[in-house]
């Protein structure tokens, strides 16, 4: 085997985390490569983040149609053009791929094509995607692999090639029926979205609520947001065998508190997870462990097992977030450069894009009750605010967890109209560890969204008994 070429960086992924690290150090003056097998700039700007929110907006605009005389305007019909919806999606990315290609141009990183596998301690064998190979070496390596659907082994789903977010959000038909695989955000997200371009939808789910890891109330609401939109949904519902092909036919045998039936449907989404993209790289040849899940393992400083190798965004483990592996970069970062940042007590906001969408931060009543916190509870519902009164958007509701024997804020969490930016505030806040009695009593504008985070905060109570706050909430 011919001797590796030598680097200062190599970065396997270019994912948000990686580019941020290929992109700083080779400024910095860094010898830099950054090995990408398909999706420059990783699934955010491709795939996932950025792509499903542009095809979630027009789904919004297509509802805003639909409801055209609620707002005086006269029209005719209208119908949706799914070749449409993909054009402006994809004139979006390729636009992103340009400015990616750019960044890596303008630092300096060399960026290579091909798939990548260790062979020994920090050294890549690389497959080039346009032929040939190359065996290259970092001083330093830094893993950004991601993660990529779960197809679990329920008979007849990998034969029925269903769809994942990545073949739906490429669509330029209409499916008739879709059948959604899960109540997490890829479900809900792209569930309400199809519904909204026409589809008949129908959603199932295991667990007995949508949004799993959400309080009892935000599940109620999204539940009932969907089913009056006319999205058919299955909790509780274990799917038991599959027959047919997405995009044809299917026939889906599923299993609830009722007994057995079929669900008959043209397509399905699988929506049910996500698998680290950890297998067949030769970790183990670059004494790179991983963990029972499949993560890279890292310590709170991002180092993996092996020296000088570094790992960020979801195959290390961390939040499944774009803005995660932004924050795993800078970590990194600063860590190299003499810092003595952690991954330990995080905050991390996200946002679930439903319309209305739901945004949290910090802890909610279940996570306090099963953690034994005690803490004080106060809610707003959205209509209280005025600005949804001019936007005709009224559904939905603010709460905010408080410490009970304190005024720090432990979490928030709005499910209502520009619940993204309503959350930054409060995030804000706490990451400034200031009592809730500054937003209660800050003069906002008026009429905006955060103007409701007054009355909000004015209703926490001054004392609580928090074994009674539990008991209400149990």
């Amino acid at each position: 085997m011919s001797e590796p070429e030598r680097y200062d960086v190599l970065v396997l992924g270019s994912g948000t985390g990686g580019k941020l690290i290929a992109w700083t150090m080779a400024r910095e003056g860094n010898r830099t490569a950054s090995i990408e097998r398909k999706y420059v700039g990783g699934a955010c700007p491709n795939i996932a983040c950025l792509p499903s929110k542009n095809i979630i907006h027009t789904a919004k605009v297509a509802s805003l149609f639909g409801r055209h005389q609620e707002f005086g305007i006269e029209t005719g019909a209208i119908a949706v053009n799914m070749a449409g919806v993909y054009a402006r999606k994809r004139k979006m990315v390729d636009n992103l791929i340009k400015v990616h290609l750019d960044q890596y141009q303008a630092s300096g990183a060399e960026l290579i094509w091909g798939n990548a596998r260790f062979t020994g301690s920090r050294t890549l064998h690389v497959a080039l995607r346009d032929g040939g190979e190359r065996i290259i070496a970092g001083e330093r390596v830094f893993v950004n692999v991601g993660t990529h659907a779960t197809i679990p082994d329920i008979p007849g789903l990998a034969d029925a090639k269903p769809m994942t977010h990545v073949e739906a959000l490429d669509l330029e038909r209409l499916p008739e029926h879709l059948i959604v695989l899960g109540g997490g955000y890829v479900g809900l997200e792209l569930a309400q979205a199809m519904r909204r371009f026409g589809s008949r939808v129908t959603l199932i789910a295991r667990e007995p609520q949508l949004a799993p890891k959400e309080d009892a109330d935000v599940a109620q609401a999204i539940l009932e947001l969907f089913r009056d939109e006319g999205i058919e949904v299955l909790l509780r519902t274990q799917v038991l065998s599959i027959r047919g092909i997405s995009g044809e036919r299917v026939d889906l045998q599923v299993e609830d508190e009722a007994g057995t039936r079929t669900v008959e449907g043209t397509d399905i989404l699988a929506a049910l997870g996500r698998t680290p993209n950890t297998q067949g790289i030769g970790l183990e040849k670059a004494g790179i462990d991983i963990t029972a899940l499949g993560h890279i393992r890292v310590n709170d400083r991002l180092e993996t097992t092996a020296p000088n190798v570094w790992a960020v965004g979801e195959c290390a483990g961390s939040p499944y977030f774009t803005h995660v592996s932004e924050d795993d970069f800078r970590i990194v970062h600063a860590n190299l450069n003499g810092g003595s940042r952690s991954t330990r007590d995080r905050l991390i906001p996200y946002c679930l894009f439903t319309d209305p969408p739901l945004g949290r931060v910090g802890i909610n009543e279940s996570q306090a009750w099963a953690n034994n916190i005690s803490y004080r509870m106060a809610s707003l519902p959205m209509e209280a605010v005025l600005r949804t009164r001019t936007l005709s958007e009224t559904r939905g509701f603010m709460k905010v967890i408080i410490d009970a024997h304190t005024d720090c804020i432990l979490g928030f969490a709005a499910f209502g109209p520009e619940a993204g930016e309503l959350m930054s505030n409060v995030q804000v806040a706490m990451l400034a560890k200031q009592p809730y009695t500054l937003l209660r009593d800050a003069v906002f504008t008026h009429p905006t969204m955060t103007e409701g985070l007054g009355p909000l905060f004015a209703r926490v109570p001054k004392q609580r008994d928090a074994e009674v706050e539990k008991r209400e909430y149990a």
